[in-house]
């Protein structure tokens, strides 16, 4: 439950006061700031290292190995770029006010203090930054999130990134976001925000995107990560960085206890991201839709205008390797494309007027093929075509489109 008498951020007339803590990273953080790195499982990595862009991305190790696969990369392979390891403690308990950082499984050491040894077994692998243990925050549980708050506060340690794995529900409600926001402004060090819901949070409430946002904005060293379209959405709105999920399980979080909801068909195609229409179809499913139509080819540094997008429709041979650098070459040109213009408004704006072309573009491409209903815009992207700028909202609601009704 919230609860009211936690301390709320100061008024928004207040932010053109120096913040409570530096908005930019410093110490060995500041090379994450300002990145989109990828959040990827150990076994993965090699599907993607060739694609990264080394100046602006970086891994997030996430699963079973991903201690031994960051010394390895770090020992071994010279890999010199960022690199954080998740605990994903959330993904298997949820954190109380007892205990806000759980441990993992009931054969550890009662003794032991989780938080303590990960920080530890982490700074040891080479790690960039040590990430806290959280245990997943369902809605509203402020004593847990007060207690994980003072745990960190506690270590006084700006170099530690504070991982809030919270339920989208915590994006629903004014009353809920102002007190998330004034929970995480007590950390001194960047806050790590993870959102746990089924398939496609943001796409569960009508204002997530607007609240995340705002989140991002008026929390210094906030950072997104575990996530999709919003990695991109939130560096523009200016997160100190964020980390796209290499993968549908880990673009969100799904809460202790419960079964993942998934695509039919995953284990038969990988999932390919079709740039025009910003979102990510099995391979099957696009060979299946452009069986009668010549596929778009596509032109990203992977596919070098070769291969088009209806050949990834298995997982033989080489298909799952060569999608996942096709993603990744499509999400670093983006990036790219981002970063190259001046943090706040243009890149806010670049952001929104490439989500209003992407949800522009499903119709027609529909048109194209003569079956109006076969391509629809995810809820998520709609909501992203309609977050404008400030100065521009009030126009565009006015406006004679309306996406959350198309």
């Amino acid at each position: 439950m919230i609860d009211p008498s936690a301390p709320l951020p100061r008024p928004r007339s207040d932010l053109t006061e120096p913040p409570d803590a530096p908005q930019a990273l410093t110490g060995a953080l500041r090379v994450l700031q300002g990145r989109m790195l990828l959040h990827v499982s150990p076994a993965r990595v090699g599907f993607f290292r060739t694609q990264l862009d080394a100046g602006r991305s970086g891994l997030v190790l996430c699963g079973p190995n991903a201690l031994q696969q960051a010394r390895r990369l770090r020992r071994e392979e010279q890999f010199s770029g960022p690199l954080l390891v998740d605990p994903a403690v959330y993904e298997v308990r949820a954190a109380s006010e007892e205990e806000p950082f759980p441990h993992a499984s009931e054969d550890t050491f009662a003794f032991d203090d989780p938080l303590a040894v990960s920080l530890a077994e982490q700074r040891a692998m080479g790690v960039t930054a040590p990430m806290t243990p959280t245990g997943y925050l369902h809605a509203e549980d402020s004593d847990a999130l007060k207690a994980a708050v003072r745990r960190v506060a506690a270590l006084e340690d700006p170099q530690v990134v504070f991982a809030a794995p919270v339920d989208v529900g915590w994006l629903r409600e004014e009353d809920s976001v102002r007190q998330l926001i004034a929970f995480l402004r007590l950390v001194r060090g960047p806050k790590a925000l993870m959102l746990g819901g089924q398939m496609d949070p943001l796409a569960r409430h009508p204002r997530a995107v607007d609240h995340l946002r705002r989140i991002v904005t008026e929390v210094p060293g906030a950072a997104l990560l575990r996530t999709d379209l919003a990695a991109f959405g939130a560096l523009a709105a200016g997160a100190a960085f964020t980390a796209f999920g290499a993968g549908s399980r880990l673009r969100h979080i799904v809460a202790p206890g419960e079964k993942a909801k998934a695509s039919k068909g995953f284990s038969k195609s990988p999932h390919v991201l079709f740039p025009e229409l910003m979102d990510f179809f099995l391979g099957k499913t696009l060979a299946d839709r452009f069986a009668a139509a010549a596929a778009p080819v596509c032109g990203c540094a992977a596919c070098e205008g070769v291969r088009a997008l209806d050949s990834f429709a298995s997982n033989a041979g080489d298909r799952q390797a060569r999608a996942a650098a096709h993603n990744v070459a499509v999400l670093m040109e983006w990036l790219r494309t981002l970063t190259a213009l001046a943090p706040g408004r243009a890149r806010q704006q670049w952001w929104h007027e490439r989500c209003r072309t992407a949800v522009d573009r499903y119709p027609m491409l529909n048109a194209q093929l003569l079956q109006p209903d076969l391509f629809k815009a995810p809820p998520q992207l709609k909501r992203w075509a309609l977050a404008a700028p400030a100065d521009e909202a009030a126009p565009l609601r006015a406006g004679v489109k309306d996406y959350r009704r198309s």
